[in-house]
């Protein structure tokens, strides 16, 4: 059967996003003033320790949901529900078309048809949702479906972990899908709206950076690419003989030696441009384009110094690191200094907090 599970779950009055990482939880809180324009009610961010989430598996169930309540006491929310988010490889996605004017009752029959021919594990082993896209272009008076399958049991992980922290998990969307939203209110800003322009939106982790490239919403390539911030520690580790920890949080307070910039840092900044224009060229070659209006950086390592000049230089392409925060307003909560410092970090939990306002 169809779980109620949902993974694009319907709205709710107030709403936390929470984004887990392999390297962190973050976490945003969203209103609308009386104008309706958007307001960060709060952010907090909290980190966790390798190997405590690997591929997106949980391997440390407790010290994780422990995390997730250090993120919601710091916050100082008191939103019990919950979007949170699985990571694309956990979630098998497919576009379907299907007659206009069908039942939900039809569509979930039809769609459980579907999803049986392309999922390679039994239905029962599934939670299984869909949403109506709308229209479909290629074919008139059908409407694209999307349906979205994960194994019950990474629903369930999630599910436990707010469970677990005291929250309730009333959406369950995908990483991509959450950054991809925020990065979209982000692109209307863009001139004639973002309308037709083509970006490509990077997304550096701790251990993974995930290219998408997107135009009107849709994406036309995705990539994910084994590298990360972790590297830059790693090179810290090796260069000053500091423990991993130590190099973690030196990296983040910025107390690091003299020679740190020259020594360490901008080679790394060099070789992550390097690894853009890599990525790059690999939708180039494999899609009719040849080009992009602009490259958005977004994850807790992009907003290393020089890094959006770097890529510009190695690509030809304007890049910038993104806020998703832009343009809302601040409630008295926030530490704005902070929130800037952080802020690239929080594109996805940003996106899952968006949620509540969407039908």
């Amino acid at each position: 059967m169809i779980s109620s599970g949902s993974l694009f779950g319907r709205q709710s009055p107030a709403l936390l996003g929470i984004d887990i990482s392999s390297s962190s939880v973050k976490l945003v809180e969203l209103g609308r003033d009386k104008s309706g324009a958007l307001v960060l009610e709060r952010c907090a961010i909290e980190p966790l320790e390798r190997g405590w989430i690997t591929d997106g598996n949980i391997e440390k169930f407790d010290e994780v949901a422990d995390a997730v309540r250090r993120v919601v006491k710091k916050s100082g929310t008191r939103t019990k529900s919950v979007a949170l988010a699985l990571p694309p490889s956990a979630v098998i996605t497919k576009k379907i078309s299907l007659p206009a004017g069908m039942t939900d009752q039809e569509l979930e029959v039809q769609v459980e048809s579907e999803a049986n021919q392309y999922i390679p594990f039994s239905l029962d082993e599934v939670s299984l949702d869909f949403c109506v896209i709308g229209p479909s272009k290629n074919s008139p008076g059908d409407v694209d479906v999307l349906i979205a399958a994960s194994r019950r049991e990474k629903v369930q992980d999630r599910e436990g972990l707010a469970e677990a922290a005291g929250l309730k998990a009333v959406i369950l969307d995908v990483e991509s899908y959450a950054s991809r939203l925020a990065a979209s209110r982000l692109i209307e800003g863009f001139p004639n709206k973002g309308v037709d322009a083509l970006v490509a939106l990077f997304e550096v982790g701790a251990m993974t950076t995930s290219m998408q490239v997107i135009r009107n919403d849709e994406v036309l390539y995705d990539r994910d690419q084994a590298f990360g911030g972790a590297q830059l520690t790693q090179l810290i580790v090796r260069q000053y003989g500091f423990s991993v920890e130590e190099a973690e949080s030196k990296k983040r307070n910025g107390d690091l030696p003299e020679d740190y910039a020259s020594a360490v840092l901008r080679p790394f900044v060099e070789s992550m441009a390097q690894e853009v224009g890599r990525a790059l060229q690999f939708f180039f070659t494999s899609t009719p384009h040849n080009r992009v209006d602009r490259i958005l950086l977004a994850g807790g390592s992009s907003p290393l110094q020089g890094l959006p000049e770097a890529v510009t230089q190695h690509t030809g392409f304007p890049c910038t690191v993104v806020n998703p925060f832009e343009g809302m307003e601040m409630s008295s909560s926030v530490r704005i200094k902070k929130m800037v410092r952080e802020a690239p970090s929080y594109l996805t939990s940003c996106g899952l907090a968006m949620r509540r306002f969407l039908q």
